[in-house]
């Protein structure tokens, strides 16, 4: 049974080109107003007016700038339903002689700082609605990405990032899109090569398509791969090896969240 978006929220990090765009794009179309947050002001407001949302300059590296652009979607809209934390770089340096340590700060502040800001400022405003936050990860956060080792340790992060958050809120959906290659900007200095490769390029509307399946769903700390040639799904992660008692049987508690458990009961 379709979900019914129309009248809803979306706050898109990220969303002046690429992924994020192409997502504000099919949001409005199935009715949802849409916040535009993005450094890049004249292109941000393109695709705003475009879908007829508003546009908010925000950097990610910047708390307060997370803070405001929640605060503006809930100004001007009343609520906030969906916050699609999308914004991300690569790195294109490894941890070798051409390892870069602004460079890695960067990556680092926009890829993984920015989720954990956007997720903080978001959280209240979504509980109040029933909301979902969605954050952009790769591929490279479920598979070893040698090329972009820093790239791949923050997409990783996002990863753990949302399974734990996904456990941690029974009224907020929190869920990771992980694509591959997909035909964006990011993937520039790559093009090349990945051609010469013979490596598939996802479209952006395939990545889109998972996105708008993760909205439409129920699932929560789920980690969506988007992969050429493959119907996309949740990734099915193995369970850890967990602890036994002194008797070999397993812990219980072990299962749910062991750390959870000892704080509340401390």
């Amino acid at each position: 049974m379709p979900v019914e978006l129309t009248g809803k929220v979306a706050l898109i990090t990220g969303g002046s080109n690429g992924i994020g765009a192409a997502a504000a794009r099919r949001l409005a179309a199935a009715g949802v107003r849409v916040v535009v947050a993005d450094v890049d002001v004249d292109q941000g407001k393109v695709v705003a007016d475009e879908v007829g949302g508003v546009f908010v300059r925000c950097d990610v590296t910047q708390p307060q700038d997370s803070a405001d652009a929640v605060a503006l979607a809930v100004r001007e809209f009343g609520r906030l339903d969906i916050a699609f934390l999308n914004a991300g770089i690569g790195t294109g340096c490894s941890l070798g002689e051409d390892f870069d340590v602004e460079v890695y700060r960067r990556a680092q502040a926009i890829n993984l700082d920015g989720v954990v800001y956007g997720a903080h400022y978001a959280l209240p405003a979504l509980r109040a609605t029933g909301g979902q936050i969605i954050a952009t990860a790769s591929m490279a956060g479920l598979m070893p990405m040698p090329g972009d080792p820093v790239y791949g340790a923050n997409k990783a992060a996002v990863v753990g990032l949302v399974r734990a958050l996904g456990g941690a809120y029974d009224d907020v959906r929190v869920n990771a899109l992980c694509p591959a290659f997909a035909d964006t900007n990011i993937i520039t200095p790559l093009r090349s090569t990945l051609e010469d490769i013979g490596m598939p390029i996802l479209p952006v509307s395939a990545v889109v398509d998972a996105f708008m399946s993760i909205v439409e769903g129920s699932g929560t700390g789920e980690a969506w791969f988007v992969q050429s040639g493959r119907v996309s799904e949740p990734f099915g992660f193995r369970n850890p090896p967990g602890p036994r008692a002194a008797d070999g049987s397993r812990v219980e508690a072990a299962r749910k969240d062991p750390i959870s458990i000892a704080l509340k009961e401390s």
